[in-house]
């Protein structure tokens, strides 16, 4: 069976080499045309002391009859990753003609860069709690006053303004300036929202056209936000690791004396697979730090073996989850079915996530996809629980009926423990991570991606100790009662094609698991 047909793999490889070379990671230039939403959220970076942000509005299309119309940018500062809850439930109240904003929200670290087009100004107003506030014109303004910062009341004024100027195209407008995170107190997660004010009434009536080009940089060039700078070392660490349980594995499986199936080298080429993905990840990162963008050729290679990762990552499992190999030697037609429905959806996933790393937070579609990426994952990881509990099911009745209730009941329990292992492992990797995302102060965000990965290495090592290759394991004594009506695929033992030596060991196992199973029976 072949899981994706070759046509689909094409343009999804074209889809991925797309993606690569479309996006400009932390020097990023999102284009907005004919946009109607009521705000977009530009970007959100961790700064610490030292950090520069640089925004530059091109083309703000605007024609003479709408000059009156109020737009405007907000700025907000936070210490942890908590989303905007103000502007998420204020949906009818437009943020930059509140006159009382900054009274409304005293607990908010804020800044509002209102558009005044027929003044060509921009009229900036901050938070207390946000000064001092280190703003210029541009980067020529930042270096020759830079000694001007020790000041704090000259640069961080609350009627400070900024020049508009005229755009390259009729009737459009440019905006551009310079924040600089000179002190302590100004370190942050900072997150810029467009207001489109006139679209907050009822009926929206007012779509933007306008290109927005966002360069952020924390000191010394790093262009990683403060949560994302020790990932480049630890996606290359965890490669390390994985790599070197990769080779262990092979010579355990190498070494073996017990009888070796096909699903525990499929277990080996996932841990190199998932070496390869951390490498290549660390590797984005890398340049992203260093450059600012990630080079689009390494990007691929990402993508591509992340999509080939993450199919044999839920290959394994629902194979595990049948019992495949280990409790029976044959695919049932519900078992089948399950496959037709993970691996698409796992390649869906893939794409929906391909997607959202590369597109701007700002981007139309950005969300959607986002939203469509976790109903599908979610959609996965409920379709790889049922294989397991029929095969529960399974021995439960078997346990019951035939006369090998003790072997049976010991599979049971292990099915049971797996159970158990990879539920935890979903409702850790997919709910409590978006939950310590939450709650951890924005330079330690990349605990999030440590959680992640050291729980994917714990699932890992465990599923690989219960399904060894060992006389103990109670799943390699396999069901005879399988049913025939139920099966069509047969996936054959691997060890029949090793050596004379291996096969005269494996017989030798599988006489002394008689023994065991024989004194078991009767001591039960």
């Amino acid at each position: 069976m072949s899981p994706v047909r070759p046509p689909t793999v094409f343009v999804l490889f074209t889809v991925l080499a797309v993606l690569a070379v479309q996006v400009a990671a932390r020097i990023h230039t999102l284009p907005i045309h004919n946009d109607d939403r009521r705000f977009i959220a530009l970007t959100t970076f961790g700064f610490f002391r030292g950090g520069l942000l640089e925004v530059e509005i091109i083309d703000f299309y605007l024609p003479p009859d709408k000059l009156n119309e109020t737009h405007g940018l907000l700025l907000e500062k936070s210490l942890f990753d908590e989303g905007n809850p103000y502007i998420d439930s204020q949906q009818e109240i437009c943020p930059i003609e509140s006159p009382n904003l900054l009274d409304i929200r005293k607990t908010s670290i804020l800044t509002v860069f209102k558009f005044n087009f027929p003044k060509k100004l921009v009229t900036i107003n901050c938070s207390d709690s946000m000064k001092p506030f280190y703003l210029f014109e541009s980067m020529d303004d930042f270096r020759n006053n830079l000694n001007d910062t020790e000041d704090d009341t000259k640069i961080s004024h609350a009627n400070k303004t900024l020049p508009i100027s005229n755009g390259t195209q009729p009737d459009s407008y440019n905006i551009k300036f310079v924040v600089y995170v000179k002190t302590r107190s100004n370190e942050g997660l900072y997150n810029l929202y467009y207001h489109n004010c006139p679209n907050y009434a009822t009926i929206p009536k007012s779509k933007q056209s306008f290109t927005v080009t966002i360069s952020e940089i924390n000191a010394d060039g790093n262009y990683l936000s403060a949560g994302d700078m020790p990932l480049p070392s630890l996606y290359f660490s965890m490669s390390i690791i994985y790599f070197f349980t990769g080779v262990l594995w092979v010579y355990f499986l190498y070494r073996s004396t017990y009888p070796v199936y096909k699903i525990h080298y499929l277990m080996a080429l996932l841990v190199f697979l998932k070496a390869a993905t951390l490498f290549f990840h660390g590797l984005n990162f890398h340049f992203i730090q260093v450059k600012g963008q990630h080079i689009a050729t390494w990007a691929f290679v990402y993508y591509a073996i992340h999509l080939l990762k993450g199919s044999v990552l839920f290959i394994t499992i629902v194979l595990i989850g049948t019992g495949m190999t280990f409790v029976k030697h044959v695919l049932s037609d519900k078992d089948k079915n399950i496959f037709m429905i993970v691996i698409p959806l796992q390649v869906l996933a893939n794409v929906a996530y391909a997607i959202i790393q590369e597109s701007e937070e700002g981007d139309m579609q950005h969300n959607a996809w986002l939203d469509l990426f976790l109903l599908v994952d979610f959609m996965c990881c409920a379709a790889i629980l049922f294989p397991i509990l029929w095969s529960i099911r399974h021995l439960q009745e078997a346990s019951q009926t035939d006369g090998k209730a003790a072997i049976n009941l010991r599979k049971l329990k292990l099915f049971q423990q797996f159970y158990v292992m990879l539920v935890s492992y979903i409702y850790f990797t997919r709910i409590l991570i978006y939950m310590l995302r939450m709650t951890v102060p924005f330079h330690l965000l990349w605990l999030n991606e440590f959680s992640r990965e050291t729980a994917t290495f714990i699932f890992f090592a465990m599923t690989g100790y219960k399904f060894r290759p060992t006389i103990a394991n109670p799943y390699f004594q396999v069901a005879s009662d399988v049913d025939d009506d139920d099966t069509d695929i047969v996936i054959s033992h691997f060890g029949s094609g090793v050596s004379n030596r291996s096969r005269k060991k494996a017989n030798n196992v599988g006489e002394i698991a008689e023994d065991e199973i024989m004194l078991v029976e009767s001591s039960s």
